[in-house]
């Protein structure tokens, strides 16, 4: 006798909920197992020398991101101008403490706009958000740096560009937007904003985030000094025969230890070295063989980047090699001893060049600007026109590449401090390279 089908669901139910069950515990156990190795790796190529070593330093506070939010108010003030507009990213993490990493890019545009606000005889930064409608709650859960935001929402069949423009005065100035925004919401807003020039921002501006404040220096410091630790750290662990794909993750752990995020090294051995971006032949290293590493990590959104060359105690290092690696220190060196404020980038970038008989190998620029982006305005290079200015800091990386044959790269950065003389972030921990023995 047949069993009627609706007898036989609440079993078949059963056993497919069992095959859930089963397969979630599985994935749970493999999540868990993969855990548990990155963890161990982690571990094992962690550096004790440097763990945890920014430890005693905080984040930008709210206090300072309001106090950059009044400084901007102002700027546009002086300038005539009603609005600055960013999207995020480094500018708008700057000013209102929004990244990509809370809120990514799309089509659909989100903006921090800050506009100048005469409070009696003192100017105020009004800080507005433009939101999709659909995503204001989540837009509401931003980290924003301000007191009063005002979120301005706009549905998918309107003009999100003539929303934001409603917060211009009747009488509207220039409207400034980050360089970074992308073209199609600079269209959008000049479309929507006739009556007024929509431009990237002024020097006046950019220079505002381009020099930095102390606090700021002090977690470039850190940043730099820990990441210098973590590779001298990894080059006592390498030996001959490491590959450049474990030399990498042997130098992301030891970052990962020292605190820093978003950690990683460009890892290039011997002739590899001589294109100054990789080859990615994931070489071995050897007795002759210079290990170059590139390395940058991130300590509370402000970036570290340095570059070593190194040899291992044994190495047996062509003296034609060595000499090279002394004309690369040389050059830097020459660079730092002419990067005093009210200097022309420029001249930097020429003072380096000049030192190397070699210079021809010298391919690119000499350095740039580092702050919330490893690669940042002003630049070192032989075009540039910016004058240093306290607060400013740069990299310092002179290199010699000869193709087929041996790279050398040497990178430290520094700032400008307060008498206008240059000093190395690294300086704290002995500054640049030694010896290729002594990174």
């Amino acid at each position: 006798m047949g069993i009627p089908a609706e007898a036989e669901a609440p079993a078949a139910l059963k056993s497919s909920d069992f095959i859930s069950k089963l397969t979630r515990a599985l994935f749970g156990i493999a999540a868990g197992i993969a855990l548990v190795y990155v963890i161990s790796e982690r571990r094992k190529y962690a550096a004790p020398a440097v763990m945890q070593r920014c430890d005693h330093l905080s984040p930008i506070t709210a206090a300072e991101l309001q106090a950059r939010q009044t400084s901007l108010a102002r700027v546009l003030s002086q300038l005539n101008a009603s609005a600055y507009i960013s999207e995020p990213g480094a500018s708008s993490l700057y000013y209102g403490n929004i990244s990509t990493s809370n809120w990514r890019l799309s089509e659909r545009p989100l903006l921090l706009m800050i506009t100048p606000q005469q409070n009696g005889d003192e100017i105020e930064a009004k800080v507005s958000i433009l939101t999709p409608a659909f995503e204001a709650s989540r837009a509401k859960m931003l980290p924003i740096a301000s007191n009063d935001v005002t979120f301005i929402e706009w549905a998918e069949e309107t003009n999100p560009y003539e929303h934001a423009m409603t917060i211009l005065s009747d009488t509207p100035g220039s409207v400034y937007v980050d360089g970074a925004t992308r073209n199609f919401i600079v269209d959008g807003l000049r479309d929507a904003h006739p009556q007024a020039a929509v431009s990237s921002a002024p020097y006046e501006i950019r220079r505002l985030r381009e020099r930095k404040s102390p606090v700021e220096i002090e977690l470039l410091k850190c940043a730099n000094e820990a990441t210098v630790l973590a590779i001298r750290a990894v080059r006592e662990k390498l030996h001959f025969g490491t590959r450049e794909s474990t030399a990498s993750a042997m130098m992301r752990a030891a970052l990962a230890s020292a605190g820093l995020r978003d950690g990683g090294c460009l890892t290039l051995f011997g002739e590899n070295a001589a294109l100054p971006h990789g080859s990615g032949t994931d070489r071995t290293l050897g007795k002759h063989d210079f290990a170059l590493f590139d390395c940058t990590a991130s300590l509370h959104g402000y970036r570290s980047d340095v570059t070593r060359t190194v040899a291992l105690a044994k190495s047996e290092i062509p003296e034609e090699h060595i000499q090279i690696w002394r004309d690369v220190r040389a050059a830097q060196n020459a660079a730092i001893s002419t990067a005093y404020a009210g200097v022309i980038a420029a001249e930097v970038d020429k003072a380096a060049r000049s030192s190397l008989d070699n210079s021809k190998y010298f391919t690119h620029r000499l350095g740039h600007g580092i702050g919330l982006e490893v690669h940042e305005a002003p630049y070192l290079n032989g075009g540039s026109k910016s004058v240093l200015e306290t607060g400013h800091a740069f990299s310092d990386e002179p290199g010699i590449y000869i193709e087929g044959k041996v790279g050398v790269r040497l990178e430290d950065c520094f700032y400008i401090s307060e008498t206008g003389s240059p000093v190395f972030l690294t300086a704290g921990i002995g500054g640049q390279a030694k010896s290729p023995w002594s990174p």
